[in-house]
């Protein structure tokens, strides 16, 4: 299950990593009613498959020992000993992990990661998610929070972030940076007459990274100027990562990645050219993710059938 802030989305999937079959219910904003809909919606695949075991992959920060939400800035969740709880509503194993570790997982057993030592994976969405792979192992750090990658400051005094700093990455690469980028390059040139321009009407408000995408897949200038600064910065952040824990390969997903053929040539042209020790060093294989959107299903499937 993938439990999002806006809906739970579940799979029953098999020891090949195929999905099998799909639920989807709205995420509710109180806790009880939070775990109400998780159990009817596992109660509801188990009658139609022989479900062993509930994995569920959250956005947020999750203890080492997997039982327990800390935080979860979209999920009414505080220091909540999930797992437990859930486990006791539907007579099952549940294994709790972070959404882009179950994702991580699933793209290094089944998708674009398959077999690397070392792996990380970058979820270009409203921010930025990671999760990283060590000897084929999930690194949480000391205390289940590691990687913030979306929060490593690129610009010094940089644009505002929501986690309280300025100059994120996740604020220069992320369909919300998109947005911002776009509507300040639309204030920069106003007498340019583009698609985006027309599209938004006077109203910055009503710009958003699809809109952006979209604007950029039909040759609108500024949207492609946007595009471009969006390849400058994961260039830019995915040297940084390299630079200190020198992957294999570096997966792309999340809902940006949908976009990926506007910018992904150019930001690994970016990411050689930033990397410490560049032309003399083997560079990580950068690809998208190929599992999709239910790449957080599968992978807490994954690590929920390992504890049977």
């Amino acid at each position: 299950m993938d439990v999002g802030g806006t809906s739970v989305r579940a799979g029953v999937v098999d020891e090949r990593g195929s999905l099998l079959d799909t639920a989807r219910v709205g995420t509710p904003s109180e806790e009880n009613a939070l775990e109400d809909a998780i159990a009817g919606v596992v109660e509801s695949l188990r009658n139609r498959h022989d479900v062993a075991a509930v994995g569920l992959a959250v956005a947020g920060f999750v203890t080492r020992d997997r039982r327990s939400v800390m935080f979860a800035p979209h999920l009414a969740w505080r220091n909540a000993p999930v797992a437990d709880r859930i486990a006791k509503r539907v007579g099952l194993s549940v294994t709790l992990e972070h959404d882009v570790n179950s994702a991580v997982v699933a793209e290094h057993r089944f998708g674009a990661a398959r077999g690397a030592g070392v792996a990380a994976l970058v979820a270009l969405g409203t921010g930025i998610g990671a999760g990283l792979l060590l000897d084929g192992e999930i690194y949480r750090g000391a205390h289940g929070v590691a990687p913030e990658l979306g929060h490593l400051t690129v610009v010094r005094d940089g644009r505002a972030c929501p986690c309280g700093k300025y100059g994120c990455w996740e604020r220069y690469c992320s369909g919300t940076a998109l947005a911002a980028t776009a509507v300040e390059l639309l204030a920069r040139y106003p007498g340019r007459s583009t698609v985006l321009a027309r599209e938004i009407a006077g109203d910055p408000g009503s710009v958003t990274g699809r809109r952006v995408a979209r604007a950029a897949r039909d040759g609108d200038p500024i949207a492609l100027r946007a595009m471009a600064e969006l390849a400058k910065w994961l260039g830019e952040g995915l040297a940084l990562v390299a630079d200190v824990f020198d992957p294999e390969i570096i997966v792309i997903g999340g809902g940006v990645s949908e976009s990926a053929p506007l910018f992904l040539d150019e930001a690994r042209e970016h990411y050689s050219g930033a990397i410490t020790g560049a032309r003399h060093r083997p560079l990580a294989r950068i690809r998208t993710a190929h599992l999709g959107d239910d790449t957080a299903i599968v992978g807490a499937a994954a690590l929920a059938m390992d504890t049977l």
